[in-house]
This record gives C-alpha cells, structure tokens and sequence, in this order.
C-alpha cells in the first residue's frame, strides 16, 4: 500500500507530529493532490491549540493548498483536471468531512472535491502564491454572499444569502445617459476592517471590483490598515485607507463619508475588533440615509460580515447585523459556491491581473515537521504577509 507523510493533530493542544498514512485513491468528484506549499490560517492556530471544531483525534488539518493533480475519480469534468501536469491551488474539505484526515491539507497528499479546486494560469503564479489564494478569496466572496451583496455580473444575490440584494450588472465604461445615471446612484461606501491581512487585501480586491460595475450601489472603497501598510492597501483598490490606531478612527470614517456625500451600511470585518465596526454602521443608521429601500419605506438593517468568530458576549447594536461568514452547511450549495469563487471566475481574472496573489508569501519553513514552528509565528501576529511552508519541491 502506497503512504505518503503527514503533520497528524494526535490531541487538543498537542503539537502536530509526523507520521506515515495510507495514501487514499480518489471517489466520485473528488482529485487526489500532490501538496507543494501550504497556507497557515489563523484557524490553524485554534484548532491545534484549542481543538476547535475537531469532533475526535487523530486527524489532519488545513485549509490552503497547492500542488499538482495526481488522479481523477468519477464524476469530474473530463479533461479539466489532467494528472501529472494540472498545477491547482484547492480549499481542503476536513470541515465538511467530519475531519476525515485524509481531507486535511497538512499532509503530502489530500483528497479534495474538484469544486474546491482552481487550475492554476500557465504561466506567473509560484506554489507558494497560489497556496496564498484559497482562504483568501473564499471568506470576502463569501462575506459579500452572506450580506446580500448580488455577485458581480448577477442582477440577483445567491439563494443561500440572508438579505435582500443589490442590484449588480455588466462592467464597462459605458458613457450613455444611463451609465451616467447609474454612477451618481452610487451612494455608498464598502468598508474594510483589517485590510493588511490576507483575507484583507483580498477584500480590497474583490470590493474593488464590485466598485466598478456600473450598476452596484458602491460608489467607494474604504480600508483601515496600519499606517504602514496605507500605500500597499491602497495598490488594491481603496479609495480612503484609515489608521485603525488612531484613538478617532470611527469618526474620521464616519466624516469623511458625510464629506463623500456616501454612507455605509456594509462592512466585511476581516480581523479586528468587532465594536468600532458596529460604531461605524450605527453612525449612518441613525442618519437615516440611504437605508431604505428604493421606495423610501422600511429601514433596512446594516450588515456586518465577521471572518472572527463572533464573541459570546458581542453587544447587539440596534440596526446591525452581524453574521459569521462561512461557507453554506448545505452541501448542494456550498459545492456551488466553491464552484464560483474557485472557478472560472478566478482564473480569468488571475491571467488578466484584476485579481493577484495578496499579500506576498513568506516562507517560514521546509517539510511539514515546520507547521508547528510557523504556526506559532503566526499566533504572535504578522501583517501584510501570508506565512508558507513548502512541503515539497
């Protein structure tokens, strides 16, 4: 029987140790990886330490993943995936799975729903950037769905989202009459909370993008980074870039929409504190601006969209909605979500460059015995970086 190594979680709190596993084959829609670089998420962090969201040990965690097909099961796409020469980055399904270790990224070889999967361009994206992309790109894509921002390109949101939808049409720098129209509609500004961090920039990006369809209703892109990081986060896509230190962070966010004659009703919390978030959104509730519907009649609710796990003891703040953005529990569903952020979305915007690798990689270790050391820098906190391991050459 073919093994191959793995970082195997024996128990809560222990470190991950190195062991050998049967290598699994593939089932119906599934492809075997051959792992080259991993990500570290801060929810690695958590699950080693505090066993979160582990139902029973020994297993295999990890979520983000690149490398090369290695065998096809049933039911995939024929020709998609060719073994031997697809390069992919992949989102790892253990969540979904029970924990099964042979879905857990941290290993040499992973099983993986070919949903989850993202055939890399030919040509200009390493494994260790593409291993920077799967998280990344999942959590604000799927912040968006949850608050019921319509995709771009889609006049209405996902059926799984929990709010009513803005309009979102075709990108083009149309100058008619309408286009014109469409643009001084444009009343509010996104803002993100935490932008330097991975699932941060990406948020940028993605933010900017629905900026930029004629018929979204945003009109901005607002950011709050380290003042060290202002320049970097306004290189993807923000219009106004605040300093979460300052003591009157809120206000000055608050001001300079009035100043933009915008308000904000939609803020994706990437990391941070979830307080000056709600500070935010409750400022222009209670302004009673751009808050109902098109119609002027019921006040519509602010959302948040939490990458953190909402605190036990959060205040609810009258007129904001926090909601924790994961993926749906429905499997029907969240196959099809994977299938849109993963899919030919992202890949055609990786090889035009409207959406790049963000932060850039860096590398804290070789093997998987590195996972261990690498995710405790990542507890200490980085920013404006994405710590990887290269399992392999």
């Amino acid at each position: 029987m073919a093994t191959h190594l793995a970082a195997v979680a024996l128990a809560k709190g222990a470190p991950f140790e190195v062991q050998a596993r049967p290598t699994p084959k593939p089932g119906p829609g599934e492809l075997l990886i051959a792992v080259k670089s991993v990500a570290l998420n801060p929810a690695d962090c958590h699950m080693r330490d505090q066993g979160l969201f582990i139902p029973t040990y020994p297993t295999v965690i990890g979520f983000d993943i690149a490398g090369l097909v290695l065998e096809v099961g049933d039911n995939v796409p024929v020709g998609a995936f060719q073994p031997g020469i697809t390069r992919v980055a992949a989102y790892a399904a253990s969540f979904w799975r029970s924990y099964n270790p042979n879905y857990g990224a941290f290993q040499e070889r992973c099983l993986v729903p070919w949903q989850h999967v993202l055939p890399l361009p030919d040509k200009g994206i390493s494994w260790n950037q593409a291993a920077t992309l799967p998280v990344a790109v999942e959590v604000p894509l799927s912040a968006w769905d949850i608050m019921g921002i319509s995709r771009v390109g889609e006049a209405t949101a996902p059926p799984s989202s929990s709010s009513s939808a803005v309009s979102a049409a075709l990108v083009g720098a149309d100058t008619s009459r309408e286009a014109q129209e469409n643009k001084a509609q444009k009343r509010e500004a996104l803002l993100v909370w935490g932008a330097s961090s991975s699932v941060g920039t990406m948020g940028v990006q993605t933010a900017r993008l629905l900026r930029e369809y004629r018929d979204s209703p945003f009109a901005a892109v607002y950011a709050t980074a380290g003042a060290a990081n202002e320049k970097y986060v306004r290189s993807l896509g923000a219009d106004r870039v605040f300093d979460y230190k300052e003591p009157r962070v809120v206000d000055a966010i608050v001001s300079a929409a009035r100043e933009d004659g915008l308000v904000i009703r939609h803020c994706f919390l990437a990391t941070g504190q979830l307080a000056p978030c709600q500070a935010v959104l409750k400022a222009f509730f209670r302004d009673d601006q751009g808050f109902r519907d098109n119609q002027g009649r019921e006040k519509l609710k602010a959302k948040i969209g939490s990458a953190p796990l909402i605190p036990l003891d959060a205040e609810e703040v009258d007129g904001v909605e926090t909601i924790f953005v994961m993926p749906s529990m429905d499997e029907g569903e969240r196959v099809a979500q994977f299938q849109y952020w993963m899919g030919p979305w992202l890949r055609e915007k990786l090889a035009n460059g409207t959406i790049r690798p963000s932060p850039e990689p860096r590398v804290v270790g070789k093997g998987l015995e590195a996972i261990n050391a690498g995710l405790d820098v990542l507890a200490r906190g980085v920013s404006r970086t994405k710590l990887v391991i290269e399992v392999a050459e």
